[in-house]
């Protein structure tokens, strides 16, 4: 085993394309998201359609811009490379591996998918080393098979839901939430996304558009609870509503899909209705008002990971 840091396989091979990888895992569902930012599209892209194609522990894809999301099953899964199944070309991710505080994620590649594993993604930042199996792996090109475990630090993933922060005088709680997650400096955490939920527009008691905000969070082992005290306060000492509300998922997926996906879109619901959907789901509240914004931060965790759809009435797709 051949083992460098992305500092050693840069001065080796040049700089390349990949400006960032993360890792986070679900140990109870048994799965991994896995986040790669590149500086092309087009790379990124083909990546996705590669690996998807390949099967092994990939689960499912999705691109946007030039950011790759994969979700991926723990353990190693038995890949195949191009439509025919045989090693043609193309990529693979063929496992997911925990160990101690880091994951370990084992990478196939040919010819020019192979550069992509072996030189470009194991010098991203956020990889912590890249261990190859032999010295023939670090021969990249040409019609080669290069294979590598990149390893990284473990993260776990949190969504967290925030409504009803602004009132029809001022305020708006997507630019509160925002501001939240841009201010957040807590080592450990890395600020993932933000989205906004399009809850029911038919609520009487609303500002105007009736939206949540989702942010997503990825967090290293021990962080969770500085990061939940810093969002609740930041939050709150900022908002102009008394009714504010703050939910909370540490996971990547729920084991079942919510009704109240649809609900939160299209009927008025009720304090205690949302409060026991939460409690069935395994999201928590950690507002101190307990009043009707933990309907609309139920909502916005439900819809945080959901897609552009989230953003539209319920039905409504681009």
């Amino acid at each position: 085993m051949i083992t460098l840091t992305p500092d050693d396989v840069r001065a080796r091979f040049g700089p390349l394309f990949s400006m960032k990888y993360l890792a986070m895992v679900d140990q109870k569902s048994g799965l991994a998201e896995i986040r790669e930012h590149c500086r092309a599209r087009g790379t990124i892209e083909w990546d996705a359609a590669n690996r998807v194609r390949a099967g092994g522990a990939i689960q499912s894809c999705h691109v946007e811009g030039t950011t790759m999301t994969m979700l991926a099953r723990l353990g190693v899964s038995p890949a195949k490379f191009g439509a025919a199944g045989r090693e043609i070309g193309g990529q693979a991710l063929e496992g997911v591996e925990v160990s101690g505080d880091e994951v370990v994620t084992t990478w196939s590649g040919i010819a020019g998918a192979g550069v992509g594993v072996a030189a470009c993604l194991a010098q991203a930042p956020g990889v912590t080393r890249a261990e190859y199996p032999t010295d023939d792996d670090l021969r990249i090109g040409g019609a080669r098979v290069c294979r590598v475990r990149i390893v990284s630090p473990l993260y776990e993933k949190v969504t967290i839901g925030i409504d009803d922060t602004d009132t029809r005088e001022e305020g708006a709680t997507w630019v509160l939430a925002l501001k939240c997650a841009e201010a957040c400096t807590i080592p450990g955490v890395e600020y993932l996304d933000m989205r906004l939920v399009q809850l029911n527009p038919a609520v009487p008691k609303k500002t105007t558009n009736c939206v949540g905000s989702a942010l997503n969070f990825a967090v290293r082992p021990g962080k969770v609870d500085a990061l939940l005290e810093y969002v609740c306060d930041f939050i709150e000492s900022q908002a102009v509503s008394d009714d504010t509300g703050i939910a909370v998922y540490r996971g990547i997926a729920f084991a079942e899909e919510s009704p109240y996906l649809k609900r939160v879109k299209t009927e008025l619901l009720t304090i205690d209705e949302a409060e026991a959907e939460a409690a069935r789901m395994g999201v928590r509240f950690i507002d101190s008002n307990a009043r009707k914004g933990r309907i609309g931060a139920l909502g916005a965790v439900l819809w945080g990971n959901k897609g552009v759809e989230a953003a539209g009435l319920y039905g409504e797709t681009l």
